[in-house]
């Protein structure tokens, strides 16, 4: 398994490459959905590659589908890495690399869980084909769509692309575009943060009076921006002592907040509690400052609850505010049968009660109907996905393995 992982690792598959020929995510991406269809092939399953976009690797036999979604593109490396992001390096009693924990760690261990129950000659009543996607942390998961065009859409499933013990809701997504006219802004040339699901982890630029200003930060997942260090806000901070329009609109109507209440779209709800705000992404673009932000919504509220605030704050001070991508909130039945039997399955092999619970992230859950996220990142761990040096225990990775069967098991064949 750990062979395995450090082959998808060492493929820089990282996401938003520029298409290439019968490769529309790039050979790296196109590289890695290869190396997983073969992996696959070698442990005796049945593969098929949907079209250039995505593919598919399948145990058992029966009418119904059981879908497992993940995917193997990564967000870019970032800065402040001690090992090599795709070196799938072992160190102590972890592996180190892009996309260990999100997502060719838990793709890896969900395929050797399958490979387990066909060496125990288990049988299954259903089929369980683990899907590989390749465009889902950046992109309009048209991955996603064209499958559902073109193949068996599964009955029910889950995605290994968040925590456990299993999350039944996710938070409304939007990635924003706040803008203000290049000239009315105060900065000759600004730049920072290389996604906008990242928090921005360099930012550098230069005012109109010439002055030159370099901050770092550090990154985390966007869902999770208190993990992180903003370097663009801490770049907004200086430059706003120094009368900079956009940075003093910055450090009134964000600052160092990460609820959106300064933008006024503070929102919170018992299910899935308060909005998280996260600017990923600035640079000159169309003679306009532009800026990315990363919006989790609580579930219970509307893409418009944000949008209408913000656009009237922005307005205030010359800006504007556009909704570049958005999704919807996923929000079921917490005692529904698949988060039941998932929690059986966590729960017998590590004796943990923690609750399933809502989260921020954005999963494939969202692409089909009766999917959940369901791990790999354990009650009480640091969540490094999106950071510096990404790792994951190896132990944990060999549990994830073994809940994953277990589930499988009480899913597909009973």
């Amino acid at each position: 398994m750990i062979e395995a992982l450090k082959q998808l690792v060492a493929i820089p598959s990282v996401t938003g490459a520029p298409a290439e020929p019968g490769m529309p995510y790039g050979k790296a991406v196109h590289d890695a959905l290869e190396k997983a269809l073969q992996l696959c092939s070698d442990l005796g399953f049945r593969t098929k590659k949907v079209g250039d976009f995505l593919g598919y690797a399948e145990i058992g036999q029966g009418e119904e589908l059981m879908g497992i979604l993940a995917h193997l593109d990564v967000v870019p490396p970032g800065n402040g890495w001690d090992h090599d992001p795709f070196g799938g390096e072992v160190a102590g009693d972890a592996i180190y690399g892009r996309g260990v924990v999100d997502d060719k760690g838990p793709a890896v261990a969900a395929m050797y869980a399958m490979k387990d129950i066909l060496d125990a000659g288990k049988p299954l009543n259903k089929r369980v084909r683990l899907i590989f996607g390749c465009q889902e942390e950046e992109g309009d998961w048209d991955d996603m769509e064209y499958y559902k065009e073109h193949e068996e859409i599964p009955s029910f499933g889950f995605t290994p692309d968040a925590d456990f013990p299993a999350t039944y809701g996710e938070k409304g997504i939007m990635m924003v575009s706040v803008s203000m006219d290049a000239a009315a802004s105060g900065f000759k040339e600004i730049s920072g943060g290389t996604a906008a699901n990242m928090v921005a982890d360099h930012a550098k630029a230069v005012l109109s009076d010439g002055t030159v200003l370099e901050e770092q930060g550090k990154s985390a997942h966007g869902s999770m921006p208190e993990q992180g260090e903003n370097a663009i806000t801490k770049l907004m901070e200086k430059a706003a002592e120094m009368d900079c329009p956009f940075a003093k609109f910055y450090m009134d109507k964000i600052g160092w907040t990460l609820d959106g209440s300064k933008f006024g779209a503070g929102l919170c709800d018992e299910a899935s509690g308060k909005l998280t705000f996260s600017v990923g992404k600035i640079a000159i673009e169309n003679d306009r400052v532009v800026m990315k932000v990363d919006i989790r919504y609580p579930v219970t509220f509307e893409q418009e609850d944000v949008l209408r605030p913000m656009k009237a704050a922005a307005a205030e001070w010359g800006a504007s505010v556009e909704s570049e991508m958005w999704m919807k909130p996923v929000y079921m039945d917490e005692h529904g049968p698949v988060i039941e039997k998932l929690m059986e399955a966590y729960r017998e092999v590590t004796g943990d009660s923690t609750p399933a619970s809502v989260m921020g992230g954005g999963t494939y859950a969202r692409a089909m109907d009766n999917i959940v996220a369901f791990g790999p990142v354990f009650p009480g761990r640091e969540c490094t996905e999106h950071k510096p040096n990404e790792c994951i225990l190896i132990e944990d990775l060999e549990k994830a393995r073994e809940i994953y069967r277990l589930a499988i098991e009480k899913l597909a064949c009973e």
